[in-house]
Order: structure tokens, then sequence, then C-alpha cells
């Protein structure tokens, strides 16, 4: 009996170490199938193109498909809630924007935004342009706050739809300035940036890549962008803070996330792998043509930029009285 009971622990044993160094090979192996890159937009918006750049270098660096998956809808939500509904395995992943942390904000989400699902690499971030149209008589963002309140509700700034971070941009900048701009919403940018440009609208807060060849072609004015720190495709232009509104910072991150409980050494080797890439001086340049900072950060810091940002739009949303989708 003594006999049974100790192969029966040896048994044990072994087949418990034998599972230990399976879940170690898989990871030490990982990957080892392709990989979904979900996006959920429509195909060609800034998210898909981005998550198409990096695509191409992570199937050099992992030595398996990186397939680059749109799944559009909700805004953005239902990609957000597939990645968070897969299995932590490192093989179901999602590229999100800045306008991930709105979404929290605006809508009544199936899942906690913060902590039911895994920040894992920051790509970089990218500016919105305070744009007007020539005929606008502001020459400068101190000229544009200037006129701002002698005249509320003259102003009307376009965006590409309420509750979007254009427009919550906008509403950020009044909260701060102490200003009243008419916000005019639109069924996307493209849309927006047509009325500016006939000048039925006087300003938008426009993204980096769709408003910056306006504004070299001169045929729109830029007063400031709206980064901590100035735009390298723009490095004449003052940030918002600088010029005018001390603290008033936005800007339209781009990122990888996966389910919560992914292996640490998967998160670690996404954010290496990631950060080796937008060094590559072909994406590094392309990226910079279109407006980016280019981050190199940790996991950690990517996750408090997330907290942060949706702490903040929950508090516009709430101040400026946005109607929350459901």
């Amino acid at each position: 009996m003594h006999l049974h009971r100790q192969i029966r622990c040896a048994t044990i044993v072994l087949w418990g170490a034998s599972a230990l160094c399976h879940n170690a090979r898989a990871q030490v192996l990982y990957p080892s199938k392709p990989i979904r890159l979900l996006v959920p937009f429509a195909p060609g918006g800034g998210t898909d193109i981005v998550a198409r750049l990096l695509a191409q270098k992570l199937n050099e660096a992992f030595r398996q498909p990186v397939i680059v998956d749109n799944r559009a809808g909700g805004g953005g939500t239902f990609g957000a809630e597939t990645t968070v509904r897969a299995a932590p395995d490192g093989y179901t992943t999602v590229m999100m924007s800045g306008s991930y942390a709105t979404n929290a904000a605006t809508h009544k989400l199936p899942y906690d935004p913060v902590n039911d699902i895994l920040p894992m690499g920051l790509i970089g971030d990218n500016a919105f342009v305070v744009a007007l149209h020539p005929g606008v008589s502001a020459q400068n963002m101190k000229e544009l706050l200037a006129l701002a309140k002698a005249k509320p509700g003259a102003l009307n700034y376009g965006s590409s739809g309420i509750g979007g971070i254009a427009h919550l941009a906008g509403e950020l900048f009044d909260m701060m300035a102490a200003t009243k701009m008419t916000h005019v919403p639109y069924k996307g940018t493209g849309p927006a940036l047509n009325d500016l440009l006939g000048g039925q609208i006087q300003l938008i807060f426009g993204s980096a890549p769709s408003t910056i060849p306006l504004v070299r072609s001169n045929r729109l004015r830029a007063v400031a962008v709206t980064t901590s720190k100035r735009s390298f495709a723009l490095p004449e232009v003052p940030t918002v803070a600088e010029a005018g509104v001390p603290g008033y910072e936005v800007a339209l991150w781009y990122g990888v996330f996966g389910p919560k409980g992914l292996p640490k050494n998967i998160v670690e080797r996404w954010n290496s792998e990631m950060r080796k890439a937008t060094k590559q001086p072909d994406m590094k340049e392309r990226l910079i043509a279109e407006g980016f900072d280019i981050a190199d950060s940790p996991p950690e810091v990517f996750q408090a930029v997330v907290k942060r940002d949706v702490l903040k739009w929950i508090k516009v949303v709430k101040d400026a009285r946005i109607q929350v989708s459901g």
C-alpha cells in the first residue's frame, strides 16, 4: 500500500511538472500560429493605416502572419469587446486610437474600459490642429481667444460627430479657456473640412494627417496644436497650452491592446517588437510625416495614459452634459 501511494504521488508530481513544462514551452515558442490584429473601424482610416504598417513589421519579427481584421461597429466598441472576451493567449489583439477613451465616456459599455483590457504597446500620439478659415480675422491663438470671448457663440467649429474626440477637444477648450463656441457635428472629418474650406464654419480641431496638407497649401491657417509638445510636422505652430490655455492637452494616441490575463512575457514581447518597429527608418519616416510623436515606453506608461484619458473624458462629458449612447 505504501509503495502504491509512493508511485501515485510520483505520477502526480511528474504530471504536474510535464504540464508546467508544456506551458513554459508554449510561452517560449510564442507565436506558433497566425495572430489576429483587430481594427475596430473600416479599412482606409487612420487606425487601419497604422495597424497595417505595424503588421508588416511584426510579420518579420514574429515569423508568423499578423492578420489585420477590420471589425467596424459601435464607434470602435465592438472590436474592443471582442478582444476583452478573447482567450488571453496573445493571438487576438486590437489596435485602438484615443477614441477608445472617449467611448468610455460616451457609451454604456459592457466591459470595464480600464480593468478588463490590457494595454500592451503605445505607437505614439498625434495632435489635432486648431485650424481656421483664412477669412477669420484671428491670426494666432491669442487673437482667436479674444475673438471667441468678445462674440460668444459666433464661432462655429466642426467635428466628425457628437461625442467624438474632436468634439470633446472643443468642449474641453471652451471649459478651460472660458469661451463659448458653437459645435457643428458632421458625419466624418471630410465633410467638416469641406464646409470649413467653403467658409460655412470658422474652425476645426482637425486630425493632423487630414489638416496639415491644407495648412501647408495655405488653404487653412493653423494657430495651435493640441498636444503637450509641438508637432514635428508643424514645428512653427505653438501648442494650445503655450499659446494661451495653460494645461490644455488632447492627443490622438494609437496603441495595441490584448485581453487581461496575458502572460507577462507575451506583453513584453509585443512591447519590445513594437518599439523596434517604430524605430525602423521607413516606418519612422512615415509616422513623422503624418504628424506622430513616436513613443518609446513600457506597457505601464501606456496603461497610465489610458486610465488618465478615460477619467478626463468622463468628466468632460458630464460637465458638458453630453448625452451618453446606449
